[in-house]
């Protein structure tokens, strides 16, 4: 597969490269996101070195370094080295001499300083010392969050402070889908967004399959022989440490819990002791803490819980609770199941795109100029009070926009416009409305031809501007 954006975090690195005096850069994030395919990429541009770690001994893990580092630095792997701390200060002096100043990438850091504790201490060390003075040009990544906040982001951590760049990588945005797998219908696109969401790994394994998104699920999927039957598990017990005791949380979410209150009775504990689980999967970017928007973020009785990675949503909507039954369904009964669900699925991944997008719509979606509103969130009250699926305020916080996020395979026909439009125009506004001047739009994947793009002031916005600039929120 093309190797897709990651522009503005190539443009960062390579402006490390720029510097004469080198530097360090940190690249983390969840797993699958490219991480690896971005710093080689970066690597080939300037003739650079790459490093990557897996679990195993210390003593392996220099020898592999080692035999990395003599494919620039020829006769490095010849000698076998006591430590790393000898094996650094030799890289640092053999690359002077030689005037080669990387850019030097260690992949996986986690799973060396799993076998060498002292690491990072010691790559401090170098990294004040020995790199400085040979005006190094240095990146370390790491997929396990919780180690990379240990060894490099708390105020604790060993290599706090050194780094001149700091990247995290985020999932890619929903419109490269476009490039990737070639799709041009706005509709397909919110379809394999719904299914793999922005990570390229999954873009890749559906890309050159035949066949609709559906039939794309069930093969790599739902199919207990497809490569992605049992991911989630394979991911949470790949983190360092093992994230595996957290999965009956998305058992519970998945399976419609999304208070606190409700989640710590599907698993078995008090709510008291959700806090620190919860918090640990928002930030591995899978699970989404949800406000109503006007609402403070810090104490919010009315928080909810989300899965915030679409693939990890269809996982644990679909495939969890029907392990036993797929293993032994048809493929005819096995789609059959999904498409049970997948309505549902498409109409969610559509609403989050339409919030996502609102600080980057252009002039086309007649909403005004690109970064006018926030990114949208929902409003909810009681149970018994309307609800709102795009509520964003402009900077100035002066126009509210209240919208609805309708979802169709199929173009919306004037009759259908005229009829929402209808409803949203009577539906009961949030009391915050008060405070501002109120917009209203209207956002649907696919118009029919013909169909007018403003009614009665709501505007209608389409599939083509929410993906011309859907973001993830940062």
């Amino acid at each position: 597969m093309l190797f897709v954006n990651r522009k503005s975090e190539l443009e960062r690195l390579d402006q490390l490269v720029r510097r004469p005096s080198g530097g360090l850069a940190v690249v983390y994030g969840r797993r699958r996101l490219g991480k690896t395919r971005l710093l080689i990429e970066w690597v080939a541009r300037h003739g650079g070195l790459y490093t990557v770690a897996d679990r195993s001994s210390a003593r392996v893990q220099m020898q592999y370094v080692a035999q990395a580092v003599s494919s620039v630095l020829p006769g490095f792997a010849d000698v076998e080295y006591p430590d790393w701390a000898t094996l650094l200060s030799r890289l640092a002096r053999e690359a002077k001499s030689q005037q080669f100043r990387g850019p030097i990438v260690f992949d996986e850091l986690p799973y060396l300083a799993e076998s060498s504790p002292e690491l990072p201490s010691v790559l401090q060390r170098w990294i004040d010392h020995d790199a400085n003075d040979a005006s190094l040009i240095v990146a370390i990544a790491g997929s396990s969050q919780r180690m990379m906040q240990g060894l490099v982001l708390a105020e604790s951590a060993p290599l706090f402070g050194r780094a001149s760049e700091m990247l995290q990588i985020r999932p890619l945005e929903a419109s490269y889908l476009r490039e990737a797998l070639g799709m041009e219908n706005p509709r397909h696109i919110i379809e394999a967004y719904a299914a793999w969401g922005g990570v390229p790994r999954y873009w890749e394994l559906a890309d050159g399959l035949s066949g609709s998104t559906l039939a794309h699920v069930e093969h790599l999927v739902l199919d207990p022989q497809g490569p992605l039957h049992r991911e989630p598990d394979r991911l949470l017990l790949e983190e360092t440490p093992t994230a595996a005791d957290t999965r009956p949380i998305f058992d519970a979410i998945g399976a419609g819990a999304h208070r606190v209150s409700e989640i710590g009775s599907r698993v078995g504990r008090p709510t008291t002791s959700m806090a620190r689980p919860l918090g640990r999967l928002v930030e591995m970017q899978l699970i989404r803490r949800e406000v109503p928007f006007g609402d403070s973020e810090l104490r919010n009785k009315r928080s909810l819980y989300r899965i915030d990675d679409p693939f990890f949503r269809l996982w644990f909507r679909v495939v969890a609770p029907n392990r036993a039954r797929l293993a032994v369904s048809s493929r005819d009964m096995r789609r059959a199941l999904l498409a049970r669900h997948w309505e549902g699925l498409v109409s969610m991944a559509w609403e989050e795109l339409c919030r996502m997008s609102l600080p980057h719509l252009d002039s086309r979606a007649r909403l005004g100029k690109a970064g006018r509103w926030s990114v949208g969130l929902r409003w909810w009250k009681g149970r018994n009070d309307p609800e709102w699926d795009v509520v964003a305020e402009t900077a100035d916080r002066d126009h509210l926009l209240l919208g609805e996020v309708k979802w169709s395979s199929k173009p919306f026909s004037k009759s259908r416009i005229e009829a929402l439009v209808a409803e949203l125009g009577s539906k009961v506004p949030p009391p915050i409305t008060a405070e501002y001047r109120v917009k209203r739009a209207l956002f649907v994947p696919e118009l029919a031809s013909g169909v007018e793009r403003e009614w009665n002031g709501v505007v209608v916005v389409t599939g083509d501007d929410v993906l011309g600039s859907a973001r993830p929120a940062k």
